[in-house]
């Protein structure tokens, strides 16, 4: 006898009836997995330009500090040293204001190379208010197409010097620490306040190749212009380099513990007189 039960199976869908709802869902798996890819893309090239602009940052620093610490070196130390003697000269960065009060106005330029002797009195450049050079032409500028002018051999950063009078003010003055007169316990000095600017850029990283060049020629001195633009900094900033300047006021003092007196009028019939000068320490 047969067991005449009747099961159900299930129905085959015709090709019309189906709704792709499995393709759907893998799309949409599909989509988020994309989209979760870029957002890590793009997190780790916001990471990566975070840490690129912090080494810049931190080698720019360097490199401008670097020449105020070389700057300061040499004037605290031995005066008997060649680039004592070259700095503090009537043709040096310092000497050239002391010797003179018509050169209040001017700005000392020269390109720090610290892989030599970091100052060469030859390769420097004076400018007048306005515009204009009265030495050295374009000498003293840092130069991105000369390998020598770069702080390390690395070819990456490169500092520029500019020195000037602190101009006077009320509370501020040039020449307000002035002492006359000398005893066992104190020195004779002049005193000289200079604002320093030490420059640092990165000429491969300019949005032209002669940008930097340009920049490098214009005043660090905001006082002597009316648009920040036309400053090295603002410049160096419209040009998209990247810089970093470190401002110093250092104060020089002309200072001296003695004397040299040399006789004149020497001779019969003649008054002697003294002519005294200080020595500088």
């Amino acid at each position: 006898m047969f067991d005449d039960q009747q099961y159900s199976y299930p129905k085959m869908q015709s090709p019309a009836a189906q709704q792709g709802a499995v393709l759907i869902v893998v799309l949409l798996f599909l989509v988020l997995i994309i989209l979760g890819g870029v957002m890590a893309v793009r997190n780790s090239t916001t990471d990566l330009r975070l840490a690129t602009s912090d080494q810049i940052n931190t080698l720019l620093v360097q490199s401008a500090d670097n020449a105020n610490q070389n700057i300061e070196q040499t004037m605290n130390g031995d005066s008997s040293t060649d680039i004592y003697k070259e700095m503090t000269g009537s043709g040096g960065p310092f000497g050239y204001f002391m010797t003179s009060l018509g050169n209040i106005n001017d700005e000392y330029i020269f390109c720090f190379r610290p892989r030599g002797q970091f100052f060469n009195i030859r390769q420097t450049t004076i400018t007048v208010p306005g515009g204009g050079n009265i030495l050295g032409s374009d000498n003293g500028y840092c130069n991105p197409s000369e390998p020598d002018d770069y702080v390390s051999q690395r070819g990456a950063s490169m500092t520029q010097v500019n020195i000037g009078l602190t101009p006077p003010s009320p509370d501020v003055e040039v020449f307000s620490q002035y002492t006359i007169g000398q005893d066992g316990s104190s020195s004779s000095s002049q005193a000289y306040l200079f604002d320093i600017n030490s420059s640092a850029i990165l000429p491969s990283y300019a949005g032209a190749e002669d940008a930097a060049k340009n920049c490098l020629a214009m005043t660090s001195k905001y006082d002597s212009v009316v648009d920040k633009e036309e400053t090295l900094a603002g410049c160096m900033a419209e040009a998209g380099v990247p810089s970093k300047v470190l401002y110093e006021m250092a104060n020089v003092e002309n200072q001296s513990q003695r004397t040299k007196c040399s006789e004149l009028g020497k001779g019969s019939g003649k008054t002697t007189e003294m002519l005294c000068s200080l020595i500088p320490d």
